[in-house]
């Protein structure tokens, strides 16, 4: 094992610059908290809380009307990509079904962020 020693106000001056650091990246987490239109969720999700069959977003899917992406053979969509379909009538749901997909991703992104802080 190697002991490294360091001036104290060197120190100081490296701690106060790792603080600067974290409260930028935990300023930056608290906007993208603020927007989760932009969050991605899966088919599974999409399904569940807007109670639509896998073969219906298969068809949505297939003729283009939804955009998505694929990941290692999962699709992914934007929340916001759901809230134009539910705006243009294309799914018909309440808005109180595209809520709680919303609040269910900001639950599973909260507990991401948990497990992330504990590595």
């Amino acid at each position: 094992m190697e002991v490294i020693t360091i001036d104290s106000q060197a120190y100081k001056e490296l701690m106060a610059k790792v603080n600067m650091i974290a409260k930028f990246v935990t300023a930056i987490e608290s906007k993208t908290e603020e927007q989760p239109e932009d969050g991605w969720v899966d088919s599974y999700e999409v399904c569940t809380f807007l109670k639509i069959s896998t073969r219906t977003l298969q068809r949505l899917r297939v003729g283009g009307v939804i955009n998505y992406s694929r990941i290692r053979g999962k699709s992914f969509y934007r929340i916001s990509e759901l809230q134009r379909l539910l705006q243009d009538n294309i799914i018909r749901r309440s808005e109180e079904h595209i809520q709680d997909l919303i609040k269910n991703y900001q639950l599973h992104a909260e507990k991401r962020r948990i497990i992330k802080t504990y590595k």
